[in-house]
C-alpha cells in the first residue's frame, strides 16, 4: 500500500518564500501609511529603525534597537500600528515589540573601516547590558537604573574597532577628521571648536569619528561619556522614574567631554530642555561637547530653537559623500580584511574599480558589496569578473538621492518670483497677489518634501491642514488646465531641486 507523501520540499519552500514576500510588502505599506499619517519628523524619530522580523501564529514581531524606543512605541503607538498592520495583512491579529540583540557577524568584525556596515545594531545600552543570545529577548520587565550613565569609562558603550587608526581619510572627510583629531588630543587650556558639530548622511563615517574621539580622549585620562540620542532620552526618563534625576544631571555635568550621536532623534519637550541645560552647563564650565547628526543644526526643525543656536555656535563640519578614490581605498582595505579570514578570496583590481565607480552612496553599501562578492566567490567557486560583480551588486546600485528640499527654501523662492515677502505668505492676508503664491508654495511643499499636511500648515503661519489640502487640490487642478501655470510650477520645481 502506497504511503501518501506530503508536498515536495520545493513546494514548501515556494510557499514560505511567497508568505515572506507578502509580509515584506505588507510591512512596506504599513511604514508608508505611518509616514503619511504621522509626518516625516515623528516617523523618522520613532519608526525609522522599527523592523518586522516575522509573523508567528498571527503575531507580527517588530523589533527596535533600544529599550527606550520599545517602551515609547508600545505606550503611544501600539494600537495604531496594529490597526494599520491588520488592514494591510489579514493574517496579523496582534503585534509584539522587542529589542534586537547585538549579535556580531563574521565579516564586519574585520571589515569595518570608515563607517560600521552590517554591524551589530548600534544600541544605546552599554555592551555589558545587551542581550547575548541570538534570539532577542523580551525586555518588558527589565528596568536598568539610570546609574548606567555614571561610569567614568566610556569604553562600555564603544566599539573597539572604531578608532582613528582604522578611519580612512579622503577629501570628503579630511576637515572633519582633522577637527576630531585635534579635539581628542587637546591637552589643557580652553576647549577647541566648542561645540564640534559633525553632520553627514548615512554611512559616511560620522559615528566612526565620534567613537574615535571618545576612545582617544579617554586614553588620555579624560572623563568621557559617549551616548546616542536614544540613550540620553532613556537615561533621563529612567532617572525620573527611579527618582535619581539629580544624580543623572550631576553626573553629566561632572565630565570633561560629552559625545552625543544621532542628535536628530532627540524628542520630547522635557528631554530637549534637559539636553539644553546640560549643554549650557558644560559650555559654561569649559567642557568639550561633540555632536553628530544627519543634517546641520538649522535643519533640526523638531529641536528647540535655543538648543539649535548653541549647537551652531561652535564649529559645524559636513562630511561629504565619498568620492571614487576614497571608495576604492575603502573597498581595498575591507577586501584585505576579509582575506585574513578567507585567503582564497581574490578580487581583481578591475572589479574593485568597477564596484567603487557604480556604488556611489555610502560605506555601508560598500560593505554589502564586499559581502556579496565573498558569497559569490565562496558559493560558486568561480573567479570574480566584472560581469559576475555586476550581477552580485545589482541591488546596491541606485541613483543618487535627490536634493533635500526645505519648506523655507520653497517659501523664499516663491516669494521672490511673485514679488511678495515670505512674511506675506505666512500672514492672514487674502489678496489675490498673496493667495496664489501661498497656495503654490503649499503645493510645492507637499510634492517636494515629506512633511505632513498638519506640519505644512504649521509652517505657513499655523494654518489648519484642511487649508493646505484645499491649496494642493486647487493648484493640482489649475496646472492641469493652464499650460502656462504648469510650466511656471515645473520651473520652480527644477530650481528647487538643482
Amino acid at each position: 500500500m502506497a504511503v501518501p507523501r506530503g508536498p515536495a520540499p520545493d513546494a514548501d519552500d515556494a510557499r514560505t518564500a511567497a508568505s515572506n514576500e507578502d509580509l515584506t510588502e505588507a510591512w512596506g505599506r504599513v511604514r508608508r501609511r505611518l509616514r503619511a499619517e504621522l509626518g516625516e519628523d515623528v516617523f523618522s524619530s520613532w519608526f525609522g529603525r522599527l523592523e518586522c522580523d516575522g509573523l508567528v501564529a498571527g503575531t507580527a514581531r517588530l523589533s527596535v534597537p533600544t529599550r527606550f524606543l520599545k517602551s515609547w512605541i508600545e505606550s503611544h503607538y501600539a494600537d495604531r500600528v496594529l490597526a494599520i498592520f491588520k488592514a494591510e495583512h489579514p493574517a496579523v491579529s496582534r503585534v509584539a515589540f522587542f529589542v534586537r540583540g547585538a549579535v556580531a557577524r563574521e565579516v564586519p568584525t574585520v571589515t569595518r573601516v570608515s563607517e560600521p556596515a552590517q554591524a551589530p545594531v548600534r544600541s544605546a545600552a552599554p555592551a555589558a547590558a545587551r542581550p547575548r543570545a541570538e534570539e532577542a529577548r523580551e525586555t518588558t520587565t527589565e528596568k536598568p537604573a539610570a546609574s548606567d550613565l555614571t561610569d567614568d569609562s566610556a569604553a562600555n558603550a564603544l566599539d573597539p574597532r572604531l578608532t582613528f587608526s582604522t578611519f580612512i581619510v579622503g577629501r570628503s572627510n579630511a576637515l572633519a577628521h582633522a577637527a576630531a583629531d585635534r579635539i581628542a588630543r587637546h591637552e589643557g587650556g580652553a576647549p577647541l571648536y566648542n561645540p564640534l558639530y559633525i553632520h553627514a548622511g548615512v554611512g559616511l563615517g560620522k559615528t566612526h569619528l565620534m567613537q574615535a574621539i571618545a576612545h582617544e580622549a579617554q586614553e588620555r585620562g579624560k572623563r568621557v561619556i559617549y551616548l546616542t540620542a536614544d540613550r540620553f532620552m532613556y537615561g533621563f526618563v529612567a532617572s525620573l522614574k527611579a527618582q535619581t534625576a539629580l544624580a543623572f544631571k550631576e553626573r553629566l555635568r561632572g565630565i570633561d567631554m560629552l559625545v552625543i550621536d544621532d542628535v536628530q532623534f532627540l524628542q520630547g519637550k522635557s528631554i530637549q530642555q534637559e539636553f539644553g541645560h546640560t549643554i549650557n552647563a558644560l559650555l559654561d564650565a569649559g567642557r568639550q561637547i561633540v555632536v553628530a547628526a544627519d543634517r546641520p543644526p538649522s535643519d533640526l526643525e523638531a529641536l528647540d530653537e535655543r538648543v539649535r543656536s548653541r549647537l551652531a555656535g561652535g564649529l559645524v563640519v559636513e562630511m561629504s559623500p565619498l568620492d571614487e578614490e576614497l571608495r576604492t581605498r575603502i573597498l581595498s582595505t575591507r577586501i584585505a580584511a576579509v582575506q585574513a579570514l578567507h585567503p582564497t578570496f581574490q578580487v581583481p583590481e578591475a572589479v574593485i574599480a568597477y564596484v567603487a565607480r557604480v556604488i556611489a552612496t555610502n560605506g555601508r553599501d560598500l560593505d554589502g558589496a564586499v559581502n556579496r562578492l565573498l558569497a559569490h566567490a565562496t558559493l560558486t567557486g568561480a573567479p570574480l569578473t566584472i560581469e559576475t560583480a555586476e550581477a552580485a551588486v545589482r541591488d546596491l546600485v541606485r541613483t543618487r538621492d535627490p536634493k533635500r528640499v526645505k519648506i523655507e527654501d520653497i517659501q523664499k523662492l516663491v516669494a521672490g518670483r511673485y514679488n511678495v515677502s515670505r512674511a506675506d505668505l505666512l500672514s492672514e492676508r487674502r489678496t489675490a497677489a498673496v493667495v496664489k503664491p501661498r497656495q503654490i508654495a503649499m503645493y510645492l511643499s507637499k510634492v517636494l518634501t515629506l512633511r505632513s499636511l498638519p506640519e505644512i500648515g504649521r509652517r505657513f503661519g499655523g494654518r489648519d491642514h484642511t487649508t493646505v489640502l484645499h491649496a494642493v487640490r486647487k493648484i493640482e487642478k489649475a496646472v492641469g488646465e493652464d499650460p502656462a501655470l504648469n510650466e511656471e510650477v515645473e520651473l520652480l520645481k527644477r530650481m528647487l531641486q538643482e
